[in-house]
């Protein structure tokens, strides 16, 4: 055996397990590990007694995670936290916590199960799953909302941290005019966006009870925005830049376009739409719109793009793209004006 034939072995084996770290970090979260470790390492006993958990069971979870970077065992066999074991805090800044428990949760894990029969049938394996699309279970299924609009929330914030607030900091927005945030979750962008620019007002466009846990509120008492919950493929309120981050890809092309043809219509003159989204590059390199793409087979009907696919849906819309922003993140901003 040669070694390119060692090494494709040897990756087939780590990767075809590769399931086991969401499931590891999940059992961690669970357990609150990373809480426990907060103020200092702690010996497995200690840590075990004080997460209701069998000692040695725990230290070969905990073992594991270390091999990958999350959490870091020393000398004496005391476990650390590390920065990537310290997002798994619920109070951590940037927490992804509650975006760990989302991905991990049965429905998604039953979901991936089905793929094969996702790409033969052209269909989300949610659908045939679960007998019903993702957002209409969710509907039907109250009690698993708060999750997901928190899990959406943390990966957003991630975004908006380390990629998409550099983009937003040096965006254009008109000091005096209003942004409005498209299905906009709890507003973590919005929120950038505001305090980026004194001047701007905003509003938060999304479902009831989503807009109702806003983030908006952080900026204390500010007038300058406010929330309006409604459906984006009927009508959006009236503004001059729309943000669209992180929707395209959830649904398919008649739907967005239906999104975007909503903004066009609303917009001010001299507005604009800018869409926040993983614009999938040419070639065979990693990239996360690729693995986003594979989700949405799983979860939903839409799909991750390329930027001629993107431009596509504008042109259906009557929307010509003006600029392709990238971010420091996964992030690319596309803004665009109507034709």
């Amino acid at each position: 055996m040669t070694n390119t034939s060692e090494d494709a072995y040897r990756h087939i084996v780590a990767e075809s397990v590769a399931f086991l770290y969401p499931a590891a970090l999940r059992a961690a979260v669970r357990l609150e590990v990373a809480e426990q470790l907060a103020d200092g390492p702690r010996a497995v006993a200690e840590l075990a007694e004080l997460t209701g958990a069998s000692g040695p069971y725990l230290r070969r979870l905990l073992r594991y995670l270390a091999s990958r970077g999350t959490f870091r065992e020393d000398e004496d066999g005391r476990f650390h936290l590390t920065p990537q074991a310290d997002l798994l805090r619920a109070d951590a800044p940037r927490s992804l916590r509650a975006g760990v428990l989302l991905v991990t949760q049965d429905g998604w894990w039953q979901s991936a199960a089905d793929l094969t029969e996702a790409v033969r049938s052209g269909e989300p394996a949610f659908d045939r799953r679960f007998g019903q699309p993702f957002f209409a279970y969710l509907a039907e299924h109250p009690e698993h909302g708060p999750l997901f609009d928190a899990g959406m929330a943390a990966y957003s914030a991630g975004d908006t941290g380390d990629g998409v607030d550099g983009g937003i900091n040096d965006y254009d927005f008109p000091d005096d005019g209003i942004v409005v945030d498209v299905g906009g979750g709890r507003g973590g962008l919005l929120l950038a966006a505001l305090r980026a620019r004194p001047g701007l007002r905003g509003i938060l466009f999304d479902q009831d009870h989503v807009v109702a846990g806003t983030v908006l509120t952080d900026l204390g008492a500010d007038d300058r925005w406010e929330t309006v919950a409604g459906d984006f493929f009927e009508s959006v309120p009236a503004g001059d830049v729309y943000a669209v981050k992180n929707v395209l890809h959830d649904w398919n092309d008649d739907q967005c376009v239906r999104i975007l043809e909503n903004c066009r219509r609303a917009m001010h003159p001299g507005g604009r739409v800018l869409v926040v989204d993983a614009v999938i590059p040419p070639g065979n390199d990693p990239h996360f719109g690729k693995a986003l793409d594979i989700l949405m087979m799983v979860l939903l009907p839409g799909q991750g793009r390329t930027r001629p696919e993107f431009e596509h849906l504008f042109e259906r819309a009557g929307l010509r793209v003006t600029r392709v922003i990238p971010t420091r993140g996964t992030q690319t901003m596309i803004e665009a004006v109507p034709v």
